[in-house]
């Protein structure tokens, strides 16, 4: 395993750990895309075999940073939407 592949790992946990702990919900979409980050690098070393690089795994990470940067923004519009319409910038807790 290579570096690069422990480090995404890392960064995948730590981003879960945001994800689970932060209550604010900008510091979850923060979180979220720690933990694609570290998805798209564990997916970069995976895909480096005998010292050259496979083009598929490429080609997903590419295509999963354009998803991810469109999903953050509409996350982020949604929070501001809630925080306009609410004035909370985090969900309410669970009752009954």
């Amino acid at each position: 395993m290579t570096p690069f592949a422990v480090t995404g790992a890392l960064l995948v946990a730590l981003g879960l750990y945001g994800l689970i702990a932060g209550r604010a919900l900008l510091r979850r979409i923060i979180a979220f895309n720690v933990m694609g980050s570290g998805v798209f690098l564990m997916l970069g070393a995976l895909g480096w075999h005998e010292g050259r690089a496979d083009p598929v795994p490429q080609a997903l990470i590419i295509t999963g940073i354009v998803v991810a940067l469109s999903g953050s923004a509409l996350a982020v519009g949604l929070v501001v939407a809630l925080a306009r319409a609410t004035g909370r910038q985090h969900l309410r807790d669970d009752v009954g």
